[in-house]
């Protein structure tokens, strides 16, 4: 198994947001130094994002920022990252962040937040990845989707084993526990939950 390292985080660019966001934000990018992980990430000074980056190179992490050519020209871009990488568009930017982590945390965010985290969740479905996906539920900003995602289940959208390809994280030191145990999932165990619900079909 590979060692996982890189840990992406998706998350919102607002500075506008309930305090407690920006308080998990910072504990878990405290703890990500901690523990040994690095931080990816979309690159900006803003929101949740940079308050995870931020906290993460305090306490030790490299950190790759990612971002595209369009947002960078908007100058929120950040300085202290050891790495940065800028991408002609936002598909090769989920691209790169994919490529250069070995895992995935999504805290509160929005629509963009919302796709990088349905991506990864796809990717992993269809075995292009085998990499742990944490959502972290603070203030139970995530119930709602996850009561669709029982629905989506429920009505035969998705096998009973998609339930299995992410993980809900009610704290920070919740989540960094998941990542420090991840064992993968198997993989046939996942082709076998795929093919049953095409077969279904």
């Amino acid at each position: 198994m590979k060692e996982i390292k890189n840990i992406c985080v998706f998350s919102s660019s607002s500075n506008s947001l309930n305090e407690a966001y920006y308080r998990d934000a910072e504990l878990l990018g405290e703890l990500l130094g901690k523990n040994g992980f690095n931080v990816v990430y979309g690159g900006s000074k803003l929101g949740l994002m940079y308050k995870v980056s931020m906290a993460a190179k305090k306490y030790g992490s490299k950190v790759t920022g990612i971002m595209p050519e369009k947002l960078y020209d908007l100058g929120v871009s950040e300085s202290f990252c050891d790495e940065f990488y800028l991408t002609e568009g936002m598909r090769e930017r989920k691209a790169k962040l994919d490529e250069k982590s070995d895992g995935v945390i999504a805290l509160a965010g929005g629509f963009g937040t919302l796709e990088e985290l349905s991506e990864m969740i796809v990717q992993k479905q269809l075995c292009y990845n085998n990499k742990p996906i944490v959502i972290l539920n603070t203030l139970g900003f995530y119930c709602d989707l996850l009561k669709f995602f029982e629905k989506i289940i429920y009505e035969k959208f998705a096998n009973k084993t998609s339930e299995n390809l992410y993980y809900v994280a009610n704290t920070p030191i919740d989540a960094i526990e998941y990542l420090k145990n991840y064992k993968p999932l198997d993989v046939v165990d996942i082709k076998e939950g795929l093919i049953s619900n095409v077969l279904k079909k």
